[in-house]
């Protein structure tokens, strides 16, 4: 399930940067997307070597991560179960996940925050559980996500992704420092405060100067978008005929053209940027989007 990786590098015409590069693991599977793929890798196999066949994990009501374990444990013969933040609804996400055998417990918010009392609640008793945290977040995660490094060359002078939780930016900041490459990894937090993101890279990689976390293009928070994002994303995804979406990617993009045109980056430097995947979280954004494509 996790051997045939397919993520190949495409440059892009940009108007501004000669040498925008993506590494596109979108492409890697239309619902173990992009990071997901890397993040779930090494702890399905630890769930495995530890005989366990019941993987337990969080999400919000249009988690990527969500559908992704849910076909990632569907594929291995493993049942799934999922603490579902907020109150019970139906999306087309949600149908995924329960179409993958997934099975939904929906959370009020403030019980959400305490996952470890959450899981020994419903499953302290069954040795078969196994606990995923939301997103995936984990040392096993960043393992998966480091191995995207060796993938490419050498000669990158910078390395961009949007964050989360930053367990993917720590595993591509890990393979940096692995590899011994003078790349710099730029990390664009999308979720208001997202300074801590600094603290949990560094949780698993240390200090490094070669890290550099950009707090400024949340839009709004997690989630949250603006006018401006979303025409954004409408005219790259024209322009380059790439989808992105408005939760992850669209953010991403919008700061590597903003620091160039701030002259933070060179615009003839070589630039890679991670597509993460994550493209049926365009769903939550549906009536937004509807708004500025007529």
């Amino acid at each position: 399930m996790f051997t045939n990786l397919h993520s190949p590098l495409e440059k892009l015409d940009h108007p501004l940067l000669s040498q925008l590069w993506v590494k596109r693991d979108d492409l890697i599977d239309p619902y173990i997307s992009g990071n997901k793929w890397r993040k779930l890798k090494y702890l399905l196999a630890a769930a495995q070597q530890a005989k366990k066949d019941h993987l337990v994990t969080f999400g919000g009501v249009y988690s990527n991560h969500l559908v992704a374990t849910a076909s990632a444990a569907a594929r291995a013969g493993l049942k799934s179960t999922a603490f579902v933040r907020g109150e019970p609804v139906t999306n087309q996400m949600l149908l995924l996940c329960k179409l993958f055998g997934m099975k939904l417990i929906f959370t009020d918010r403030e019980s959400y925050k305490n996952k470890p009392a959450l899981f020994d609640a419903e499953f302290a008793q069954d040795a078969n559980a196994f606990f995923i945290d939301e997103g995936g977040a984990s040392a096993e995660a960043v393992q998966g996500c480091a191995e995207l490094i060796p993938e490419l060359p050498d000669d990158f002078d910078h390395i961009f992704c949007a964050a989360g939780t930053g367990t993917t930016a720590a595993g591509l900041l890990q393979g940096v420092l692995a590899q011994g490459l003078p790349t710099a990894v730029h990390v664009i937090p999308v979720l208001k405060g997202g300074a801590f993101i600094t603290e949990e890279i560094t949780r698993y990689t240390g200090p490094s100067s070669q890290l550099h976390v950009h707090t400024d293009y949340h839009f709004g928070g997690y989630a949250k978008t603006t006018e401006p994002l979303l025409i954004f994303m409408r005219d790259f995804i024209s322009r380059h005929g790439m989808l992105i979406d408005p939760v992850y990617t669209a953010k991403l993009f919008f700061a590597i053209e903003d620091l160039a045109l701030k002259g933070a980056i060179r615009k003839d430097s070589k630039i890679l940027a991670v597509h993460t995947g994550g493209l049926l979280g365009i769903w939550g954004m549906q009536g937004k989007l509807d708004g500025i494509t007529r």
